[in-house]
């Protein structure tokens, strides 16, 4: 794909989500179910801190887009690196966590993922867009750019790191409030818990190298002989 078609295309996505982070920004603080938006607000929700990193996310690619068509190739580099390290750790992993987690949830009890209190505050659309189109998104970027993967040590590290720096965040707010962000943990005993964290955070390094994978059937080889080329 064309450098021009990829600025506009990552120009759309970036205004895209912020759209969604907006619109989730927009729920009056009288209209939330009172269950829900609590300590941390909007922001204690895997979902809502997804749709700011997608956002950032989109931002660096557009900014790596708009060097490449000024021929700025000495900035280019580093904006490129820190692109595909964000895809690698982040907006592909989280995205597809988020989506495949919370669709598993609201299959087998909604009320212990997104409770019907919500039906009336969030609109439907909205809710596929924040559960749904992210992975349809990531997939599409998957697709149309080639991204260079770090080390594996290093990318599963800063993904473990960044897993445990919101289990610790859930935790903390539950030690806070004394209620969890999502019903479901007060179902588990403290044994089953951790374990359900432990199982989460092999779940999600799982999806990383999965994306490690499909990234390289993709593109092959592709990204050592063109660094610039995306």
């Amino acid at each position: 794909m064309k450098t021009s078609t990829l600025a506009v295309y990552h120009c759309f996505a970036l205004l895209w989500y912020m759209f969604l982070s907006y619109s989730i920004l927009l729920i009056r603080a009288e209209d939330r179910p009172s269950e829900v938006f609590l300590y941390g607000a909007q922001w204690k929700y895997l979902t809502v801190l997804n749709l700011v990193f997608q956002a950032i996310f989109y931002g660096v690619s557009f900014l790596a887009d708009v060097l490449r068509l000024i021929k700025k190739l000495r900035t280019v580099k580093y904006v490129i690196s820190c692109r595909d390290l964000l895809f690698s750790v982040g907006a592909f992993p989280v995205a597809t966590f988020v989506f495949i987690s919370f669709w598993t949830l609201y299959t087998y009890n909604r009320e212990l993922v997104y409770p019907k209190s919500l039906d009336g505050i969030i609109p439907m659309w909205l809710n596929h867009a924040v559960h749904t189109a992210i992975v349809v998104l990531a997939l599409l970027e998957m697709i149309v750019t080639p991204h260079h993967y770090p080390p594996k040590k290093k990318g599963l590290t800063l993904l473990g790191f960044v897993s445990i720096a919101y289990i610790s965040w859930v935790l903390w707010i539950y030690w806070a409030t004394k209620q969890w962000v999502y019903p479901l943990f007060g179902l588990f005993s403290p044994v089953f818990l951790a374990a359900f964290f432990t199982g989460s955070i092999v779940f999600i390094l799982c999806i990383y190298t999965f994306g490690e994978f499909l990234n390289h059937v993709i593109w092959g080889s592709t990204n050592k002989k063109r660094k610039l080329s995306h």
